[in-house]
C-alpha cells in the first residue's frame, strides 16, 4: 500500500504516461521515411570515411553523448564500431577544426529550438557536412519538436535516434548481391539474403522504425498494467523524504546509462517549466576520475569510490541499469546500503542480480530485453519521478 497522502499520485503518473503514447503516435509517421531516406544517405558518408559530430547544450548535451556511445560502442551484435563524437564542450570551435565534406553534425536542443545550435548547423552544412537539427527548420533532416513538453520531446528525440542508429548498420550491411544482415535478422526480419532493390529497403526500414515506435509504446503500457505505476510512485515519495531531510541524490550507471544519469542529475539542477533544483550528483559526469579509478584500481569500483567520498547518511543512491547485473554499480549500491543511503534502481530483463538479491529498496524493472527501449522506458520513468517530486515539495508547502 502506498503511504496515506491527501495527494493522490496515481492518475498524474497515468496522465503523463498517456501524454507519451499521444505525442508518439502524432510524430512517427511523418517521421518513419524522411528518416530512413536520411539513413541511408548517413550510411554512404560513414563508408566514405565520414564522422558523426553530435552536439547539445544542458541537458540535451547528453542527447549527443548518448549518441556517440552508441556509435562507438553499438549494442547490437557483430557491429562495426562508427566514428562518432560528443562536441558539445566547444562544438562551433571543434566543427570549424575537424569538420569534413564526408561529415554529419547532429545538433540537439529544447522545443523551441537553440539559436547557437542552428547557427552551429549552419556553419557546418556550409563546409559540405550533413547536417540533422533535432530540433529545428534547417537540414539535410530537420525536425519539428514532437511535443512543447522538454521531457517527452527529449523521450521521442531518443527513440528517434536509436531507430537512426539502427537503420544505419542496415543500409551498411546492403550488398548488391542481396542482403546479408547478420545479426541485424532479429531487428529487420523483413530482409533476407535475395535481391532487393533499395527503393525498397527503404520502404521497408520505414516501415520497420514504425513497428519500433509501436514495441516502445507497449512497454511503457506495461507500467501501467503492471505495478509500475505503483512503484514510481513509492519511489518519488521515499526519495522526497530524504531530500526534505537534506539529502541529495546519487546517480550512475554504464554507457546510456551513463548520459541517463548525468541528464536526469542536470533535470534536478537545470529544472525545465519552472520547478525547484534538486541537489543531484551523476557519479558518471566526470572521465578523469572515471578514468583514473579504473587505470589505477580498476572499473569495478569506478562508481563505488566516488560514492564514498561523495555520500551523506541522509544520501539516495540511484543506479539506472539495463541488465541489473554490472558489477561497478553492485558494487556501489552495496555500499550504499552500509552507509544507510535510500537505494533505487531503474533495470531491464527481470532485474538481474539487483532484484534477485534485493540490493535496492525501490526496484522498478521495465520488462524488456531489448536495450534501446529499455532506455526509453528509463528515461519516461526518471522524467515522471522528478515531477513527482516537485510536486510533492509543492503539496508539503
Amino acid at each position: 500500500m502506498l503511504r496515506s497522502s491527501s495527494l493522490d499520485l496515481r492518475p498524474f503518473v497515468l496522465d503523463r504516461i498517456d501524454a507519451r503514447t499521444r505525442a508518439s503516435q502524432a510524430f512517427f509517421p511523418g517521421q518513419a521515411r524522411p528518416l530512413a531516406v536520411a539513413t541511408r544517405k548517413m550510411a554512404e558518408r560513414f563508408r566514405q570515411g565520414g564522422r558523426l559530430l553530435a552536439f547539445g547544450k544542458g541537458p540535451y548535451a547528453t542527447d549527443a553523448q548518448h549518441v556517440s556511445v552508441e556509435f562507438q560502442h553499438p549494442v547490437l551484435v557483430g557491429k562495426r564500431a562508427l566514428p562518432a563524437l560528443d562536441v558539445s564542450m566547444a562544438f562551433r570551435d571543434w566543427i570549424a577544426a575537424i569538420a569534413g565534406p564526408h561529415d554529419m553534425a547532429m545538433g540537439f536542443g529544447p522545443p523551441r529550438g537553440d539559436p547557437e545550435i542552428a547557427e552551429a548547423l549552419r556553419d557546418a552544412a556550409a563546409r559540405g557536412v550533413m547536417t540533422f537539427a533535432m530540433p529545428g527548420n534547417d537540414g539535410d533532416y530537420a525536425v519539428a519538436a514532437p511535443s512543447a513538453d522538454a521531457h517527452v520531446h527529449q523521450e521521442l528525440i531518443e527513440l528517434l535516434c536509436h531507430a537512426l542508429y539502427e537503420s544505419v548498420h542496415v543500409f551498411l550491411e546492403h550488398r548488391e548481391s542481396g542482403h546479408d544482415v547478420g545479426a541485424s535478422t532479429f531487428l529487420y526480419p523483413f530482409l533476407g539474403k535475395e535481391q532487393q532493390p533499395l527503393d525498397e529497403v527503404v520502404e521497408d526500414v520505414s516501415r520497420s522504425i514504425l513497428e519500433k515506435t509501436r514495441d516502445a509504446q507497449r512497454l511503457r503500457e506495461g507500467i501501467v498494467a503492471g505495478e509500475g505505476v505503483d512503484r514510481i510512485v513509492r519511489a518519488a515519495i521515499a526519495i522526497r523524504e530524504r531530500l526534505d531531510a537534506g539529502g541529495k541524490l546519487l546517480i550512475f550507471g554504464n554507457g546510456g546509462s551513463a548520459t541517463d544519469a548525468t541528464d536526469w542529475a542536470l533535470d534536478c539542477v537545470l529544472p525545465d517549466d519552472g520547478m525547484v533544483p534538486i541537489p543531484a550528483i551523476s557519479l558518471a559526469l566526470e572521465p578523469a576520475c572515471i578514468t583514473a579509478i579504473a587505470n589505477d584500481v580498476g572499473t569495478e569500483v569506478i562508481f563505488l569510490r566516488q560514492l564514498i567520498a561523495q555520500a551523506a547518511s541522509a544520501d539516495v543512491a540511484i543506479a539506472l541499469s539495463t541488465s541489473g547485473g554490472s558489477k561497478n554499480v553492485i558494487l556501489a549500491l552495496e555500499e550504499a546500503r552500509k552507509r544507510g543511503l535510500l537505494t533505487i534502481a531503474l533495470l531491464g530483463y527481470d532485474g538481474g542480480e539487483i532484484a534477485r538479491r534485493s540490493l535496492v529498496d525501490h526496484a522498478i524493472v521495465a520488462d524488456c530485453d531489448y536495450i534501446p527501449r529499455i532506455q526509453e522506458v528509463q528515461a519516461t520513468i526518471y522524467h515522471i519521478m522528478r515531477e513527482l517530486l516537485d510536486r510533492l515539495r509543492a503539496h508539503a508547502a
